[in-house]
C-alpha cells in the first residue's frame, strides 16, 4: 500500500480509486488516469452516441477510445505536471519524470487524434466542431494556460461534460440537435457537481492523516459522493448501451 506520507505518492496514493497492489509505478499510473472520473466522461460520449435514432456500434468504440486517450491519459498525464507549481508539490509525487509525462501524453493525443481524423475525413466532417475545442482544453484545462482563465468549474463541465455528449452524438449523425445539446447541458451539470465536490475533497486529503474528526467526516462524505456521482453516471451509460443493444 502507498503511503500517503511518502514523497512519491503526496496524499494522492491513499485515493479510493488507486490500487493498494503492485509495484508503486503501476499504482501511481491506475491513480493518475483518474479511472472513476475517466469512466464519468467516456459514458457521456457513449450517452451521447445512444441519442442516435441509428447505432454504428463500431463508432461507439471509437468515440470511447479517442477520450480514454484524449483525456483518462494524456490531459491527465498533462495535469501530473502541475504546470504552475500549486502548492510546490506534484500531485503524483516523483514517480515519473517530466519527459515521461509529455511523451505519453502526445503518444496519446497523436492515437486519439488519429483516430478522429479517419472518422472526421471519411464519415463525421462535423466532428471538428468537437475535436478542436478539445484539444485546447487538454493544454488549456490542464496546463492552466492563460493564468489558469480556463482551469474553472464552468470550463471543466463544458469541457469533460458537455462536449462529450455532442462529440458521441456528432459521431453517430453528424450534426447536432436539440435533444442533444439539452442531454449536453444535463451531463455537464452532473459534471458540475463532481469538480465542486472533487475540490474540496483533494484540498483535505492533501492533509491526510492529520486531520481532526471534523475534517475526517466531511472527508468522507466527500468521497461517498464521488463514489455515488462517478458510479451512478458510468451505470447510465452502460445501462443504457445494454438497453439500445438489446
Amino acid at each position: 500500500m502507498v503511503n500517503p506520507t511518502d514523497s512519491n505518492a503526496p496524499g494522492r496514493g491513499a485515493e479510493w480509486f488507486v490500487p493498494k497492489f503492485g509495484p508503486l509505478k503501476f499504482r501511481t499510473f491506475i491513480g493518475l488516469l483518474f479511472l472513476p472520473y475517466t469512466g464519468m466522461v467516456l459514458s457521456f460520449s457513449v450517452i451521447g452516441s445512444l441519442l442516435a435514432e441509428r447505432i454504428f456500434y463500431e463508432r461507439v468504440l471509437a468515440i470511447v477510445i479517442i477520450y480514454f486517450l484524449g483525456l483518462g491519459i494524456a490531459a491527465h498525464a498533462l495535469d501530473a505536471l502541475d504546470a504552475l507549481g500549486s502548492k510546490g508539490i506534484k500531485p503524483w509525487g516523483t514517480v515519473f519524470a517530466k519527459s515521461h509525462l509529455w511523451l505519453v501524453a502526445i503518444l496519446s493525443l497523436v492515437f486519439a487524434y488519429g483516430i478522429a481524423i479517419y472518422y472526421m475525413v471519411l464519415h463525421v466532417p462535423l466532428l471538428w466542431i468537437v475535436a478542436i475545442p478539445e484539444g485546447f482544453f487538454v493544454f488549456a484545462y490542464n496546463l492552466e494556460w492563460f493564468a489558469g482563465r480556463f482551469h474553472t468549474d464552468r470550463w471543466f463541465a463544458f469541457s469533460w461534460g458537455a462536449l462529450p455528449v455532442l462529440a458521441g452524438y456528432v459521431m453517430q449523425t453528424n450534426r447536432i440537435s436539440v435533444p442533444a445539446l439539452v442531454l449536453a447541458v444535463a451531463m455537464g451539470l452532473f459534471s458540475s457537481v463532481e469538480i465542486k465536490v472533487s475540490r474540496p475533497y483533494k484540498e483535505l486529503k492533501r492533509r491526510w492523516p492529520n486531520l481532526n474528526c471534523e475534517e475526517q467526516a466531511r472527508l468522507e462524505r466527500y468521497e461517498t459522493l464521488l463514489k455515488c456521482i462517478s458510479l451512478g453516471v458510468i451505470l447510465l451509460g452502460g445501462g443504457l448501451l445494454l438497453w439500445r443493444a438489446g
